[in-house]
């Protein structure tokens, strides 16, 4: 397990320029691409050596200025072109995303640390997807007709009512680093269908694959100052954003603390806000559950993309009878892992996105140890700057510890018993998350039960992490509120008008 494979092997031409020479990339406003009006740059590096990979402009109050009345002026004419026309773009720039697959999944490789077969199978295809779904449904926005029971309209009159739906205007799209390209996707897919403006922020850590995202969006034949590309800090470009009066909506994923923070600066003209935040996310393993599937898949759940992922399964509960066959199983599943930076061909796990994080995660699993939970597998911090967190299990926990309540963001399952299913749905409800949950059985009755049950936004049964565009995504409680993905994601970037005429 201590062995990492750190040597990276690119096979496109960006990528190899890349660890030779760091990227100069610049924003994106209203058509042109732009270095920050105050001359401040930020860097990037690989999360797994710390090698500096690329700078980007770090944008303040005139850059966010100048992105959001690019966006103000470009919207309407956006709204206005015909929907058959914005779906042609949106198609096209799924085409184009997919003749540059391989640079952009070593791009999001390289820039995240996760593993390539990882940033190509799942998320570039699941941002190529986005697009496609979308153009479908840029031709299927409709209003609907009402027939009203108004009774004092003038005699001889009849009252006829309709609403329209029209775009919400200019969108601000915050996403997280984690998985940069299909979130970005999953925010801006839907906004265009919509006849929306965006004005995105990618997040510091990882901004490259959307500026070469805005490229291809551009070749594509977007209309200048549709889309544009701030780059920066997110206390910073981020919070002007939020605050900014030329933004009519706000769309966010990442933590609920920062989640809290857009909330709180949306107020000023009242913008729209849509979020997925934190999880929790209990695995619930019945006694009947397949094991063969259910190890692997609960294994899969928290450490796929090193357990970075707002629904990673992190809360396992297992019933009684199976709980020893079941820990000896996850064991060693994370023990079997192998290591590695995200270019190289044997990696299954890379590392955690920066040092910070890393430390952060390390913090979570020292304090378990200290409080008097077992680490059963895993638990090291490991290579050459520290971002490698080994895959961990982590037993004999209580449920008020913060192992248990807290989200960690990083490969660290705790596993727990449960005797019968009214113990297992208090317990796995007994979070301030809400975001997602897996069932584990062969038992369609108990699936049902606790599909209607278990309180979160979407329930997965003998799977964990399964996405489609198609399939609605979001949270309650905590975890946030708005849908990305399915038909219901153009609901964030969509307003209703009604009209009633006496006619």
């Amino acid at each position: 397990m201590k062995n990492i494979h750190l040597t990276p092997e690119p096979r496109t031409d960006l990528v190899q320029a890349m660890l030779k020479k760091p990227l100069e990339a610049k924003m994106f406003i209203g058509g042109e691409w732009c270095e920050a009006a105050g001359g401040q740059w930020l860097t990037t590096v690989d999360p797994a050596t710390g090698q500096e990979i690329g700078r980007f402009p770090e944008a303040a109050s005139e850059d966010v200025d100048r992105a959001v009345v690019a966006a103000a002026e470009a919207q309407p004419r956006w709204a206005e072109t015909p929907p058959a026309e914005r779906a042609r773009i949106l198609w096209r720039i799924a085409e184009l995303m997919e003749a540059h697959i391989d640079e952009l999944s070593e791009l999001e490789s390289l820039d995240q640390g996760k593993p390539l077969y990882v940033a190509r199978w799942a998320e570039v295809l699941g941002a190529i997807a986005q697009f496609r779904f979308f153009a479908g449904q840029a031709t299927a926005i409709e209003g609907k007709t009402i027939r009203p029971s108004i009774t004092y309209q003038p005699e001889g009159k009849r009252v006829e009512a309709w609403t329209y739906r029209e775009p919400v205007g200019v969108v601000a799209a915050i996403v997280p680093w984690n998985s940069p390209l299909v979130l970005t996707a999953m925010k801006l897919a839907p906004a265009l269908a919509a006849g929306c403006a965006v004005c995105l922020k990618p997040a510091e850590d990882t901004s490259l694959s959307a500026l070469r995202l805005a490229q291809l969006m551009q070749e594509a034949g977007l209309p200048d100052g549709v889309l544009n590309v701030v780059t920066g800090l997110g206390p910073k470009a981020g919070a002007l954003l939020a605050a900014h009066h030329g933004i009519d909506k706000v769309a966010f994923t990442g933590s609920t603390e920062t989640g809290r923070a857009i909330v709180e600066s949306s107020k000023g003209n009242l913008k729209r806000v849509s979020l997925e935040l934190g999880g929790k996310s209990p695995v619930i393993l019945l006694e009947d559950a397949d094991l063969t599937l259910a190890i692997k898949g609960a294994a899969n759940a928290i450490f796929f993309n090193a357990g970075q992922v707002c629904v990673a399964g992190s809360r396992a509960y297992v019933h009684r009878s199976i709980y020893d066959r079941v820990l000896e199983g996850l064991a060693t599943e994370a023990n079997s892992l192998t290591l590695g930076h995200g270019l190289n061909p044997v990696t299954q796990m890379g590392p955690l996105v920066s040092v910070k994080q890393a430390e952060r995660v390390s913090g979570f699993i020292e304090r378990a140890r200290q409080g008097g939970a077992t680490v059963v597998a895993g638990g090291e911090r490991l290579g050459p700057i520290g971002t490698f967190i080994q895959p961990t299990i982590i037993a004999d926990v209580k449920p008020d510890m913060e192992i248990v309540r807290e989200e960690v963001f990083g490969p660290v399952l705790v596993v727990q018993r449960f005797e019968d299913l009214d113990e297992v749905v208090a317990a796995a409800n007994d979070s301030k998350y809400g975001l997602a949950a897996s069932v584990w059985t062969e038992s369609l009755s108990a699936a049902h039960r606790l599909s209607r049950r278990i309180k979160a936004g979407t329930i997965w049964i003998n799977t964990h992490s399964m996405y489609d565009a198609s399939l609605p995504i979001g949270g309650i409680k905590q975890s946030g509120y708005g849908r990305d993905s399915g038909i219901e994601a153009l609901d964030n970037y969509l307003e209703t008008k009604t009209v009633c005429a006496v006619l």
